[in-house]
């Protein structure tokens, strides 16, 4: 039997977080009771590898990222839009730091929820918990799916990965303002600023994308979702 399972370098899931409507008044009270909402600054972290975990962090507004480094390399593991979780691998007491960091790529608003506080909804309530659950388990899919194409695709199909993610699931409209580097557009595609920067050209010369300045038009969405396919 042919495998249809289409591997995605994308690096957001696509699961649509609902886990608040799961809360009943009194919880919700008690979770709104035990948060602040944070702004940051483009730049900014907001958690550190290694760092104690005392809240969980929900990205109301902005766009942040979420990686892993060693004081040399530093890999990216997802983006985390506004309507995402940071800190989730904190839900189990046997992890007291963080396993990654986090910082923001625009200006942004965080909401941190006290752990133990998140931890007591959790164990009180079922459909809540469900909810993270199928939360965590979207992003590890998300992840493999990402560590698949990072490791066999080619970059041309790398790069239309990450054009379409930005499109699809960040900004959700094919003409967007992308408040990214090329640096940073190599880092998502797991490639060199000098190759992104190549590639992009190549792409706006085939036709699949237009671009001016720091806009982005995806102008062939059947194209790019062919390269994106076949690698």
């Amino acid at each position: 039997m042919e495998n249809s399972i289409k591997f995605s370098g994308c690096t957001i899931s696509s699961y649509d977080c609902k886990c608040f409507d799961k809360l009943s008044d009194e919880e919700r009270r008690i979770i709104d009771e035990s948060s602040v909402r944070i702004k940051y600054k483009k730049g900014e972290m907001i958690c550190k590898q290694g760092g104690f975990v005392s809240q969980i962090m929900y990205v109301e507004e902005g766009l942040a990222k979420v990686f892993v480094d060693n004081g040399t390399n530093s890999l990216l593991l997802r983006l985390t839009p506004g309507g995402s979780f940071i800190g989730l691998s904190a839900v189990s007491e046997e992890f007291a730091t963080f396993p990654y960091s986090a910082k923001v790529y625009v200006d942004s608003v965080v909401r941190q929820i006290d752990v133990k506080v998140f931890r007591q909804a959790l164990a009180q309530n079922n459909d809540f918990s469900k909810e993270i659950i199928n939360i965590l388990s979207a992003n590890s899919v998300q992840i493999y799916g990402r560590f698949f194409c990072m490791t066999f695709k080619q970059a041309y199909g790398r790069l239309a990965d990450i054009i379409l993610c930005l499109s699809e699931r960040i900004f959700k409209q094919d003409n967007f303002y992308l408040p990214l580097s090329r640096k940073e557009i190599a880092e998502l595609s797991g490639m060199s600023s000098e190759t992104a920067v190549r590639m992009l050209k190549k792409f706006s010369e085939d036709g699949l994308i237009r671009m001016n300045g720091k806009n982005i038009e995806v102008t062939d969405v059947s194209r790019l979702q062919r390269i994106s396919e076949t690698g």
